[in-house]
């Protein structure tokens, strides 16, 4: 790519300032309060596609906030890239721990970010990651080197869930169709150590009720002779575990993807001191599931973990009763192709099975999403490692994250092509907390990376 550095160079100051400026507006999806905000914010991110090039931009309506969609194309036998980023931001609750206002945004130079940090809500989840899509399109245009084809989808609901993405997605699919979707909204293992998101785990989240007596009663009176639900429910729990922190559920590993030696071998290359990551943590041991390192016991294996869990008497002093109900909160983060409907029911029919009479079981629930790889084989990937290698002088490690983004399996389900995930941020950033920051190095090393992937995935689907 000619010339991208002293672009960069020469309108890094209009580059922040655009940000800033979309960072002010507080588009908190979760609170209708702010709905004209968000709206204001969908009209701002319209507007910045139209000068970066796009030639044609509308605002999508949906039964809640809308999609702006964008698109430029060149030429129809040339690939086609499809963006995906969000424009709403979380709530900055509790305000009283934002060192400066969280729609105020200001530039602070840290440890990690000697160049300076924007701080502010949205700065790296999602705005700033977004808008480097939007400044990388800008300098392809106007400098007549776009390789080919782009189309962008931003969504005003990723914070609330994507309530109405799939919907809008399923009814446009030819509006949508593309060759491989680009995301920025994960992040690196370290300026110097630039990775590349290649997995996302899935998730299954339930509740369990666990019914013994109609009612609460006197432990002295019926102590020993009726099931006590608490300590039924964690026996259950317990259970679930074997000595090797094995989840002992029937079928739970019945599709669960087995790493080659070389992708582990990969994902070792990545820094990771234990005895830093017990002293953050002021733990003096870790835990998991034998047989795996703790970055792969957080990645590539699936888990099973009690969020909550209550039942009988919580207050000040002693109350001796036998509570009649106990309840848990159960979430299982799970790795691609473990279908998470399946697991669902697997789990429900294992816990209503190892219950022991004298109790009632309930099982609800409550939401769930599917995993996702992409191969580090696949065009997509060498595209975004010739990208990095480029300019970061490092070939990328490939990195399986422990977190998920469901949407991303929605896209691969229904517009049949590759995510690549390619985030610039840090785990240092804060978001979703008080103080979140995006680098500005960072900010301007995503705009100079991302036409180099264009151009790799241009020339490498010919």
């Amino acid at each position: 790519m000619n010339h991208i550095k002293s672009y960069i160079s020469e309108h890094k100051n209009r580059f922040l300032n655009e940000l800033i400026e979309l960072l002010k507006i507080p588009s908190i999806s979760a609170d209708s309060a702010y709905k004209n905000d968000v709206l204001k914010t969908a009209d701002a991110i319209k507007i910045s596609l139209e000068k970066a090039g796009c030639n044609t931009v509308e605002i999508c309506k949906t039964e809640g906030y809308p999609i702006v969609y964008g698109e430029k194309t060149i030429d129809k036998n040339l690939p086609t890239v499809l963006v995906y980023g969000h424009y709403d931001v979380q709530p900055p609750d509790p305000i009283n721990l934002w060192n400066s206002p969280p729609f105020e945004p200001v530039i602070k130079k840290t440890d990690k970010h000697p160049d300076g940090a924007i701080f502010a809500r949205g700065a790296c989840d999602d705005k700033g990651q977004m808008y480097m899509h939007v400044k990388a399109m800008e300098f392809m245009t106007s400098t007549n080197q776009l390789p080919c084809n782009v189309k962008f989808m931003i969504e005003g609901e990723e914070e609330v869930g994507s309530a109405n993405l799939a919907t809008f997605v399923k009814n446009n699919q030819e509006k949508l169709k593309n060759d491989v979707i680009l995301i920025s909204d994960t992040g690196m293992i370290a300026n110097d150590v630039p990775s590349i998101t290649t997995g996302l785990r899935g998730l299954s989240y339930v509740e369990v009720e666990v019914t013994g007596p109609n009612r609460d009663l006197h432990s002295g009176l019926y102590g020993g002779a009726v099931a006590n639900p608490i300590n039924i429910l964690t026996k259950m729990i317990a259970s679930l575990h074997d000595e090797n922190n094995h989840i002992t559920i029937p079928g739970f590993y019945d599709q669960v993807e087995n790493l080659s030696t070389e992708e582990r071998a990969e994902m070792a290359k990545a820094p990771f001191s234990l005895e830093n990551y017990k002293k953050a943590l002021d733990i003096d041991a870790v835990y998991g599931e034998a047989g795996y390192t703790t970055n792969e016991r957080n990645s590539i294996r699936p888990t099973l973990d009690v969020n909550g869990i209550w039942g009988g008497y919580t207050g000040e002093g002693a109350k001796t009763v036998i509570a009649s109900k106990a309840y848990a909160k159960i979430s299982m983060r799970l790795v691609p192709h473990q279908d998470w409907v399946e697991i669902t029911e697997l789990f429900k029919t294992h816990f209503e099975n190892i219950a022991p009479k004298g109790v009632k079981i309930k099982v609800t629930p409550h939401h769930g999403g599917q995993g996702y790889v992409t191969p580090i084989t696949g065009i997509g990937y060498q595209a975004a490692s010739k990208a990095y290698q480029d300019t970061f002088g490092k070939t990328p490690i490939p990195q399986r994250s422990g977190g998920s983004i469901p949407i991303v399996a929605l896209f691969e389900q229904e517009l049949k092509s590759k995510t690549i995930l390619m985030g610039f941020g840090l785990d240092s950033d804060a978001i979703h907390s008080p103080n979140e920051h995006f680098g500005v190095w960072n900010y301007l090393k995503g705009i100079e990376t991302i036409p180099y992937f264009y151009k790799y995935f241009t020339e490498l689907s010919k």
